[in-house]
């Protein structure tokens, strides 16, 4: 298995922008597909950005397509979310995942597609 650590949350002012960063610790971190969902209280967890393992490609929900950005870096097992243009509808806990499987050459976008999560890290955009 893997584990993974959210870091980069707080207080951001609307219109401005974050940068949260997912370690992932194992040997074989850097060869997993990774994910970012975001969750607010009483709605449910929600499809943020994806990436495959080796950075090719990537998706993203619709609430943040065009003022977001997905990277990796395998070197050191990080995965990068960059939002900008930030908005209140943006305040949620931010969750970084990754599938059981390795070497998964398509971009995961599903919920179900994962099977590791961090504990999150809290964003909230103050307007």
């Amino acid at each position: 298995q893997v584990q993974l650590v959210e870091s980069g949350g707080g207080l951001v002012l609307a219109g401005g922008s974050l940068r949260l960063s997912c370690v992932a610790s194992g040997r074989t971190a850097n060869a997993y597909a990774m994910g970012w969902f975001r969750q607010y209280l009483g709605k449910p967890r929600e499809f943020v950005a994806a990436i495959t393992y080796n950075g090719n490609n990537t998706a993203y929900g619709d609430s943040v397509k065009g003022r977001s950005t997905i990277s990796r870096d395998n070197a050191e097992n990080t995965v990068w979310l960059e939002v900008s243009a930030l908005k209140s509808e943006d305040t949620a806990v931010y969750y970084c995942a990754a599938p059981r499987w390795k070497w998964k050459p398509e971009v995961l976008t599903e919920l179900r597609d994962y099977d590791y999560w961090g504990r999150g890290t809290q964003v909230t955009v103050s307007s």
